[in-house]
């Protein structure tokens, strides 16, 4: 690829990507603020898609909604994470279909989404209220918690008492009155605090973000001064709590409120089937050893936060980072694109060997090592530097190519199976009258080569091939890809690969 522009045009071809445009913070005081309520984001009950579990599993997929947070889903060395993610994933493994993961920070969008039919299941470790039920269905609850008021400790809190930092806070909701609180647009907290002004009898300043930022990002916000109070549900605010020692979470402004998934109105198939199988969840120590592991579990939230490779912090995706983008600098590739393919080859993993032999970052043969000039195939270096050359080798082998979107997907099957049974694939979508240069058909003859008909063909070669491992290994990358774009840049819907 020769730039992340070019990189993000070729993703079109596997999924759409949608951009995030910024524009100001808008504040106004509880009287003037604007109506815009929850059951105007993109309901319409004439226009919502008709598409219940029968038709989603005739598809063979659905598509979550989720934020890229903590608890939602995101990025840690390489790899995807999230309490929501990880949930959602266990629920498609139990009806044996594929899940794609629509990462979408805003809420307005995701509701318009969920409607609109390019999402399924709506996981936003929502809150459910009266207002939302009129457009959308809640799962059974997964937990309860209460919205809390996230605050700053004073800067010299750590030379204080503790009875001299508790002074600073706000603990009665009456002190809110006159107070600026940025809350996320289109959350629950908006209405809450609406109600929490009428109750105490003076305006609170509801500031809403109108460019997609999720809670955690503006408990960072509190955190680094830049502003002084937002809202955020208890769980949430805990695990942000470890990471920012500053922050007080302990200022409630409600009661418990159920958290749970939205699915379209007219869906009860799929409300149904969740529902038997969060109550089943419910049953088993896995469903809350993983609430632990995101909610409880101080020294792994603490960790993974403070990790350069946690996908909310800085572009970072490995410990090799910077000789992976040595090396897409010299394919002309984008350093995203080259990390997805060594996220598949070993997991970042500089030790891993296959049970053929393959060793290193990029699974390098050390007969394919040798002939690039590199013998110790577990130095990061050394192996890149390999896998690379051999891949700029390929590249030559595919020059014929025309299209470099096309070219990208036979190199990299090459890499996985080698040019011989890509050849062989070719000839036999010559033979049958398919252009050799669409990937697409090639690839079906690819899967074909494990089929004595193909394999034995006078025009094949190399004989028999596991024809849909190469296949799978192509769309895996451009999967790990597009995932890496969303959760480092932000987009739309991705797919979860399979091992």
């Amino acid at each position: 690829m020769a730039n992340r522009y070019t990189a993000l045009c070729f993703l079109g071809l596997v999924l759409s990507l949608f951009s995030c445009k910024r524009s100001n913070l808008e504040m106004t005081a509880l009287e003037d603020a604007p109506q815009l309520e929850d059951s105007t984001y993109g309901y319409d009950p004439q226009q919502m898609i008709e598409m219940d579990f029968d038709q989603i599993k005739e598809r063979g997929y659905f598509t979550a909604i989720v934020d890229n947070s903590s608890t939602g889903m995101f990025l840690y060395r390489g790899e995807p994470m999230g309490y929501e993610y990880e949930l959602l994933s266990l629920f498609a493994e139990s009806i044996g279909i594929e899940i794609k993961f629509d990462i979408t920070p805003s809420l307005e969008d995701g509701f318009r989404k969920l409607n609109g039919g390019q999402g399924d299941i709506l996981a936003y470790n929502l809150s459910v209220t009266k207002e939302r039920q009129k457009f959308m269905d809640f799962t059974t609850p997964h937990n309860f918690v209460r919205q809390v008021l996230v605050q700053r400790k004073p800067d010299n809190w750590r030379d204080m008492k503790l009875h001299e930092i508790e002074k600073t806070f706000l603990r009665n909701p009456i002190e809110l009155i006159g107070k600026e609180v940025y809350v996320r647009k289109g959350s629950a907290y908006t209405t809450r605090l609406k109600h929490l002004a009428e109750e105490v009898g003076g305006d609170i300043l509801i500031v809403e973000e109108f460019d997609e930022l999720e809670t955690e990002a503006l408990i960072e916000m509190v955190s680094q001064g830049k502003i002084d109070y937002t809202v955020a549900d208890e769980d949430v605010a805990l695990v942000n709590a470890r990471y920012f020692s500053n922050l007080d979470v302990k200022t409630a402004i409600s009661f418990p409120q159920q958290i749970a998934w939205g699915v379209r109105k007219n869906a009860p198939q799929l409300l149904d089937t969740l529902n038997a199988w969060i109550g089943g969840m419910k049953r088993t120590n896995n469903y809350y050893a993983l609430y632990d592991k995101y909610f409880k579990s101080t020294r792994n939230s603490k960790r993974m936060k403070q990790s350069d490779f946690f996908s909310n912090n800085a572009e970072k995706i490995s410990p090799y980072d910077s000789l992976i983008k040595l090396g897409a600098e010299k394919l002309n590739w984008d350093w995203l694109l080259l990390a997805a393919q060594i996220s598949k080859e070993s997991r970042f993993d500089p030790h891993a060997e296959s049970w053929v032999g393959a060793r290193g970052l990029m699974q390098v043969m050390p007969k394919t090592g040798k002939s690039y000039g590199v013998k110790n195939l577990f130095s990061p270096s050394q192996n890149i530097k390999a896998g690379v050359k051999h891949i700029m080798w390929l590249q030559d082998v595919w020059k014929g190519i025309a299209d470099e979107e096309q070219r990208l997907q036979f190199v990299l099957a090459s890499y996985n199976v080698g040019q011989g049974h890509v050849q062989d694939a070719v000839r036999l979508a010559e033979k049958n009258g398919k252009n050799p240069q669409n990937w697409e058909y090639v690839a079906n003859y690819l899967r074909l080569k494990s089929k004595k008909k193909y394999y034995t063909d006078p025009v094949v070669k190399f004989g028999y091939c596991r024809g849909d491992e190469p296949v799978d290994y192509v769309e895996d990358i451009l999967y790990r890809y597009s995932r890496y774009l969303q959760l480092i840049q932000s987009g739309g819907a991705i797919a979860e690969p399979s091992e």
